[in-house]
């Protein structure tokens, strides 16, 4: 199987007719033939295509046709389990004091994205060494003026502490704002009505328990191999 991930989705897939000048015919030219390769690829049930964006709603309606990009799935902002789980994951190679209560800051992070949490994790790290290197300048200054060759003193492994962040997050910020997640969120809602056609539909004397399912229905049609359907 074959995965192909596009990542900022729209800086390629922009709607067609929005631009303007040359550089607006070569981006239409550009979704043309992303779409062309997509519908050759469609008899190939072992490549998946997969595209992330910010902006789904300048996407070109086209791509998102069935048989394309037709499964939408929104990713919410982490919640407080998951905002601690990126906490971790970001600390996992780095020298942790043992006060450092990171389920607090989850916490304290509402609305943060995990670019966000990298960034507060990030500064607290840059602390951490900025004072670790001032702290090994000002033990050279004192070996230099004692005028003693101590060179089997052990290093003290710099460890990321309370202070340092607390004073990260005084630079901490949301990139994604209450505005932004209102957009995201209505951009669903609407999405999901669009395609509530058949919510009701039900074939002429079908019981509302079977809902056109029966004893008689093989679970696979006559000829299908059910190892084929990578779908399923």
């Amino acid at each position: 199987p074959c995965v192909l991930f596009f990542d900022e989705l729209d800086s390629i897939a922009k709607a067609r007719g929005g631009n303007v000048g040359d550089a607006g015919g070569a981006a239409d030219r550009v979704i043309n033939q992303i779409l062309t390769e997509m519908d050759g690829m469609g008899a190939k049930k072992n490549v998946f295509i997969i595209g992330a964006t910010n902006r789904p709603d300048i996407i070109d309606p086209a791509i998102l046709r069935p048989g394309r990009l037709d499964q939408l799935i929104y990713i919410p902002l982490p919640d407080d389990k998951s905002r601690e789980a990126i906490l971790k994951a970001n600390l996992r190679k780095s020298p942790l004091a043992k006060d450092v209560d990171l389920t607090y800051i989850a916490k304290v992070t509402q609305g943060f994205s995990g670019a966000d949490l990298t960034e507060i994790c990030q500064r607290a790290c840059k602390l951490a060494i900025r004072q670790a290197i001032e702290a090994e300048v000002r033990r050279e200054k004192e070996r230099a003026e004692k005028q003693t060759m101590e060179m089997d003193e052990d290093d003290p492994v710099p460890e990321i502490t309370r202070a340092h962040f607390e004073e990260a997050m005084k630079f901490a910020r949301r990139s994604v704002s209450d505005n932004d997640i209102r957009k995201y969120e209505m951009f669903a809602q609407t999405l999901q009505q669009s395609r509530g056609f058949g919510q009701n539909f039900r074939f002429p004397g079908a019981s509302s328990t079977s809902q056109g399912s029966g004893p008689n229905v093989p679970a696979n049609p006559p000829g299908d191999n059910g190892d084929d359907d990578l779908y399923s």
